[in-house]
């Protein structure tokens, strides 16, 4: 045999027998919550079940030295509902946005107890590790300034999220997608805007449930408590619900998802009062 010859078999036996790289080993949900470091690409290959694990153990763990134990169930509730109707598979727009928001609230932990400087590019690392600081010294004891906080911490690691699947990743949302994205919008913005919320109740409350103009505040205070999963929950469904009816021009006015995603709630609201 040419020499030649000798070198193409030589090569390709090598081939067969040299180890081939493998990825590094994913880790558990445990492991990244005690590390604090998973990237969003990382938790991006989490099922929507191990995310839920990730994220109690967040908070029945490090966060909790930040008086955090239980101050992002309303995410669990909406991972729940994800992993429910087998929404946010990895690699879908779902998944990026969500494992970002996930991410945010990781670094922000680190970041809050002095673990880290680093926020992996995640806007919503730093606001995080204020809203945790804040907590933690006692500073958000007043409803207003508490929602507000924790919303602009959320939708910083959001829109990163959103800025993650897209640019980076080519992701467009399904337009049943982007409809549900809005109802999260609009209950950021609920936490953000607490007095025109009760506003707006009391103008539309008679068309809604009359029983509502009197029992808003107590209603808004359970619709936005961060502590709570089953309102988030609740939540997702009826918007999830609502995004698939394809409304005219595939878009919702303030207004529009007020009258749409109140009344049911206020019902669910009742039941567990």
């Amino acid at each position: 045999m040419k020499r030649s010859a000798w070198v193409v078999v030589l090569a390709v036996v090598a081939g067969l027998v040299a180890p081939v790289p493998a990825r590094a080993v994913d880790r558990s949900p445990a492991e990244c919550a005690a590390a604090l470091d998973c990237t969003a690409a990382e938790i991006d290959r989490m099922t929507m079940a191990q995310r839920l694990e990730f994220l109690r153990l967040v908070q029945s763990g490090p966060a909790a030295g930040l008086g955090a134990a239980d101050r992002w169930r309303n995410i669990e509730g909406v991972i729940e509902f994800f992993r429910d109707h087998g929404l946010g598979t990895p690699g879908t727009w779902i998944s990026h946005v969500d494992a970002a928001i996930l991410e945010g609230v990781e670094r922000g932990v680190a970041l809050a107890l002095g673990r880290s400087t680093d926020g992996f590019g995640n806007p919503g690392s730093a606001r995080w590790a204020d809203y945790l600081t804040r907590l933690h010294r006692g500073e958000l004891a007043v409803r207003n300034v508490h929602d507000r906080a924790w919303s602009e911490a959320e939708q910083a690691s959001t829109e990163h999220g959103v800025a993650l699947a897209e640019q980076v990743h080519g992701l467009r949302p399904t337009a049943v997608e982007r409809r549900f994205f809005l109802f999260s919008e609009f209950y950021r913005w609920t936490l953000r805007n607490r007095p025109a919320v009760l506003d707006l109740l009391l103008i539309y409350a008679a068309l809604l449930n009359p029983v509502l103009v009197l029992k808003r505040v107590p209603f808004v205070d359970w619709l936005t408590d961060v502590r709570e999963s089953v309102p988030s929950r609740k939540g997702s469904e009826l918007a999830y619900a609502y995004a698939r009816l394809d409304p005219v021009n595939g878009a919702f006015s303030t207004v529009d998802l007020l009258l749409a995603y109140i009344p049911e709630l206020f019902e669910e609201f009742q039941a567990t009062r």
